[in-house]
Order: C-alpha cells, then structure tokens, then sequence
C-alpha cells in the first residue's frame, strides 16, 4: 500500500453550514446539499425517472466586488458561495459507460473583503467536481483550504505572494523581513489554483508553481487532506504547474534561479521522493526560461527554453511590473533541449525561432524507415512570440474589453527538433490558425496517445470579435481542419476528452467542458469526441467562475 506522506491542514471551518461570501464576511446560506457521492448515487433505492435535479436556491447572494458586478460576465467574478453540491438535471443523454470524476481547478475568488485582485491567476482555488454514474451527474464545489486562502479569510487581507499580489507592508522593517521571508520561500503561496493529478496510487493532487502549494484533496467530498511533502532533499522552491503523469510515472522540470538550468526528476507511484534524471544547463539569457508545462515522448523529456524568463528582481518588487514575475529576452533566444529518460544524456540541443506559450498539446518521435529517431516533433498552444497575452489576462481587461477583438492570435505551433547534432530547429503553425479564430489554449488530447503520433486535440479557440478564447474546437492534424462549438456570450473552459473503455479509435469518447454564460447561468457541456456534437448539458444553479485544468478519476 502507498505511504501516504501528508502535513495535516487545520479543517478551516468546522460548520455543516454553507458559506456565501459577500464583501468579505461569511453568510450562512442553507440551501444546496452536503453528501457523500457513493449514498447519494450508488447506495441509494433506484428511482423510477432517470434524470433529477436538486432544486437550486431560490436567490443567491453575490459578492459584491464593485458597483458594476451584474454589467460583469459570471466568468470573471468571484464564486458565490464557499460550497455547494447536488444532483442536476441533464438535458439529452450521458452515455452510461461515463463513470468517473471530473474535476477542474482553477482561481474563482478574487477578493477579500473590499480589496480586488489584478489578475486572472490571482483568484484563491476553486475546485469543481462532475461525477458521471449511469447517466446521470453531481456537480459539487469547494474553495482548497491552503495556508493563503485560510489566513486571507480570518484575516480580511492579502497574506501571501500571489501571481501579481504581494502583501502591503507598513514600514521599512517590515518590509526587510517579508523579503526574509520571500528568500526562504515562507511567503510565498500554496494557493493551489492551477491543476489537478490523479497519481498512480491514487492519490489526488491540486498544484501550482511554488513547490508549497502542492495540496491533496479527497475527490468525494473535495476535503483538503493536507499538504503533498516531498521527501527528497532536493530543494528549490518552484516546479512546472504541469507534471507528466501517468498510472506508472511522474515527472516534472525543477528550474534553477542560481546557476540557470532545469533538473529534470521522476516520482515513482506510492512514493514522496524525486529521484534526479538528468540536469540541462541554459544557453542563453540571465535565468531559466518560464516552464509552466513541458511534454514527453516514449523516450525522451523535451525541456523548452523560453525567451520569456523567471526574473528575481520582479519577484522582490512589492509592486507588480509589466510582466510580473518574468522578463522578455529576445536577445537570449529560444532553445529546446532533448534529454533521454533512461540516462539522463542530452540527445540534442538547439536553437529555435522565439516563442512563447503556456501548455504543450503532445510530442512524438519521427523515424526513419528503418525506425532510427531522426526528430522529435512538439506542438504546443503558441502565441506568435507575443507576450501581451499575459497582460491581457487582468481582471480589469477581462471585464471591460468584452465583446472587443483584443485576443491575441495564438496557433498550434510545430517544432521540429533534429537529433542528428543540426544547431537549428524549426517552428510553423500546423494548421492554417483560421480554423479555430486564430485563438488557441487549453488543450488535451486522448492520454492513452501521450508522447505518440497523434491526430486530434482538443483546445479552446475563436470566434471572433473576443477578447479571450470563447469557443470549443477539435483540431484534425492529418486533414488540418478544425470543428467548433460556440454559443454567443458564452465563455468555456478546458475540452477534457474522456476516452471510451475499449475503444481502438483515437477520438472514441467523450469531450467534457465547463461554460460559463453571460447572462450569469452556467452549465456542465458533453460533446461527442467523434463528431464533436453536443450530446447533453445540465445547468449548474448558478454560473461558475472561469476554470484552468482538470483531472479524470475513474469510479472503483
């Protein structure tokens, strides 16, 4: 049995009540349901209707973060409440093979008190659960319980370094000893608000970048169990968001701030020790490149080098700079290392045009026709090397540049990287970026397809004019086309594609999204991975806040 390695999280609030958050205190609301997802599923007598919906409330208080909340789309203003869960009613037909938890983090409360938050990746964790049984669906949610969410509540006021936030001080002394704090990592956050993995043992983990704010939840009931501690002595104090993970393995990218490189590491299911593969030293520019993802192939780890670098001088300023905690470098150029998974060994390292992104799609060998690896091929969600998409993620310019054509065009971009010691590598766009609106994020793919050849992913893309992606889109990489779903208004989060038990087609399965509407209403969305036609909904009692990423946990 796993050994479960887990620092204990004081419960924040003890109450069965539900909390609704309103200008920073806590009002007892008494509506939705608390209860364990296997008695109110699977336990309980059979029901002659296949589909119920527990009644929603009657009215919902929201937060109130400004005087213009009702003009502010539901997407990018605070959740309404601390919890909530029931059973929905589902319009159409859930295939009765879906049975599992989805769930989704990502930030959905950005204020405390009368203080409002400058950015989208600001917002304390909000994670959302959908769990599927026989055709029909719970939907629950709850705010993680970290260290920064619980000290802001108790506190009414900003206690840890968020991604463009950093405590006010009163003085110089306090100043001098909040950087004490920030150089021994006690300071910043472990909200941990931008993905969730189910790892090979079992165990469930909500993460973000600062190595702290790894926290374990219990996919039943979204309970925080406790902080995830590594046992190793590897230290650092940071991590990509976005581990490799699989029933077999993890592995993530350690960047170094001193002597600027990455330290690739691997976590073997059941245990709480990184175990060192490889070390890749930078090439250019003052720091690491930004890692908040990376991809894999069968046997390699692709470890980017962005222009777009970690800055220590930033991180110190109590005062967020145009770029928060990184700096352009286009001097520094771009590079992508390949390194061997079996021993560590730098396979290939060259230099590629600038870019810029956040998420991998997938990474896949080329071979010869003697099956020699001649390249490893990496695509990703690529913002034409434009570093605005980072601005354009405030909560000021979400809000208010609604309905403008401010997006920033993004493709699926194509590296090819050469393992036969070329210097250059190449980067193109895949598919023609008019396809999907020329917006591109968010992706997945089937995982029984990770670090293979591959044909489809699943992203958020365009319909333009908008001011952040808005529609649903399948890309076909062999036919180079792509199918979307939109609804006017409607913002959705990440396509999560569910692959069909059994099935030998690649986009055999389902594809599950979370929409958020303009007119404050929101709704669980199921597309067919095939024709990628919608296939049922059901409406959530009120509209949830935007969401990052997601995680399936299949029912035992």
């Amino acid at each position: 049995m796993a050994s479960l390695r887990i620092s204990p999280i004081a419960p924040f609030n003890q109450s069965k009540r539900i909390d609704t958050f309103h200008r920073g205190k806590q009002e007892s609301s008494l509506f939705g349901k608390t209860f364990p997802n296997k008695a109110l599923i699977e336990n309980r007598p059979m029901l002659t209707i296949s589909k119920v919906a527990t009644n929603p409330p009657s009215e919902v208080v929201a937060n109130q973060e400004d005087e213009n909340v009702n003009e502010r789309h539901v997407a990018w203003t605070s959740v309404r409440q601390e919890r909530w869960q029931g059973e929905l009613q589902v319009q159409g037909e859930i295939p009765q093979w879906l049975n599992g938890t989805y769930l989704r983090n990502g930030p959905g409360l950005w204020h405390i008190g009368d203080y409002n938050f400058r950015h989208l990746f600001d917002g304390y964790a909000t994670l959302v659960r959908l769990n599927f049984h026989t055709g029909r669906l719970v939907m629950g949610h709850r705010q993680i319980e970290s260290d920064a969410y619980k000290a802001s509540q108790k506190n009414q006021k900003l206690c840890y370094r968020e991604f463009s936030e950093a405590p006010k001080t009163d003085n110089f002394l306090a100043y001098m000893g909040d950087l004490a704090k920030l150089l021994s990592g006690a300071s910043l956050t472990d909200n941990a608000n931008t993905g969730v993995v189910k790892l090979g043992d079992g165990r469930v983990v909500c993460l973000t970048e600062t190595q702290k704010g790894s926290i374990v939840i219990d996919p039943d009931t979204l309970d925080t169990l406790g902080k995830f501690e590594y046992s190793d002595n590897l230290g650092g104090l940071i991590h990509s968001a976005h581990p490799i993970v699989t029933d077999t393995d993890f592995i993530t990218l350690l960047p170094d701030l001193i002597n600027p490189g990455y330290t690739v590491v691997r976590m073997e299911p059941g245990s709480n020790e990184r175990k060192v593969i490889g070390r890749v030293n930078c090439r250019g520019g003052p720091s690491p490149g930004w890692v908040h993802s990376f991809p894999v192939t069968k046997h390699y780890v692709v470890v980017p080098e962005m222009p777009l670098r970690y800055c220590a001088q930033n991180l110190l300023k109590a005062e967020p700079t145009p770029l928060y905690k990184f700096e352009w470098h286009p001097e520094s150029k771009g590079f992508m290392h390949i390194m061997c998974k079996a021993s560590g060994k730098i396979v290939a390292s060259v230099e590629v045009p600038l870019f810029v992104t956040f998420h991998y799609i997938n990474a896949y060998e080329e071979t010869d026709e003697d099956g020699r690896v001649t390249a490893v091929i990496v695509d990703c969600c690529e913002h034409n090397a434009d570093t605005n998409i980072l601005q354009n993620l405030t909560l000021q310019n979400l809000r208010t540049l609604n309905g403008q054509d401010v997006l920033p065009d993004a493709r699926v971009g194509r590296f090819r990287i050469p393992i036969d010691g070329s210097p250059n590598g190449s980067l193109e766009a895949a598919l023609d970026p008019n396809e999907h609106g020329r917006g591109m994020d968010m992706c997945s793919i089937n995982p029984n397809f990770l670090g293979k050849k591959y044909r489809y992913a699943y992203a958020c893309g365009a319909e333009r004019p908008c001011n952040f992606p808005n529609t649903l889109t399948k890309i076909d990489l062999v036919e180079k086309k792509a199918k979307n779903w939109s609804e006017e208004g409607s913002v959705p989060s990440e396509p999560f594609f569910v692959a069909r038990p059994g099935a030998t087609e690649e986009d055999d399965g389902v594809v599950i999204s979370m929409i958020s509407e303009k007119n404050g209403d929101g709704f669980a969305l199921v597309l067919d991975g095939t024709t990628f036609e919608e296939i049922a909904r059901a409406k959530f009692p009120y509209g949830l806040p935007y969401g990052l990423h997601g995680a399936w946990v299949p029912n035992n």
